[in-house]
């Protein structure tokens, strides 16, 4: 069996060959537009961030990616809040959380759930900062 060819370089930049551009699949450090959530809780605890699933017409909620904003917005809607992270790190915490895999661009069924202005407001208030 031939050896896939690798650069050697990926080592010399901080880049695991593993984790390096696979057939298929976009690479690891891939920028990417995920429906999220800021969370702020009191006493001073530290923030964290809680990623909304979709809910497909059949099975479990998956974790979903975006790969330009303007794709998030046509699928969820301009008022979904949002983060931008690393595809590789996403993929690996949704699989750690034993979740399904990371669909990235899913088609997203017309008429489903957006958000609205007045559930941000409800969610985060004016600050923008929600519990």
């Amino acid at each position: 069996m031939v050896e896939p060819n690798v650069s050697r370089i990926l080592g010399i930049v901080g880049v695991d060959a593993a984790k390096a551009a696979q057939p298929g699949v976009p690479p690891y450090h891939t920028p990417v537009f995920v429906p999220a959530h800021p969370r702020y809780p009191a006493a001073g605890a530290a923030p964290r961030v809680d990623f909304e699933l979709l809910r497909p017409p059949s099975g479990p909620p998956v974790p979903v990616a975006f790969s330009t904003l303007p794709k998030l917005v046509d699928a969820l809607g301009p008022m979904q809040p949002w983060i931008a992270v690393s595809l590789g790190p996403f993929a690996e915490a949704m699989r750690e959380a034993r979740l399904p895999k990371v669909r990235l661009d899913p088609d997203v069924a017309p008429g489903g759930r957006r958000w609205r202005p007045e559930d941000l407001e409800r969610t985060y208030g004016e600050s923008g900062a929600g519990a």
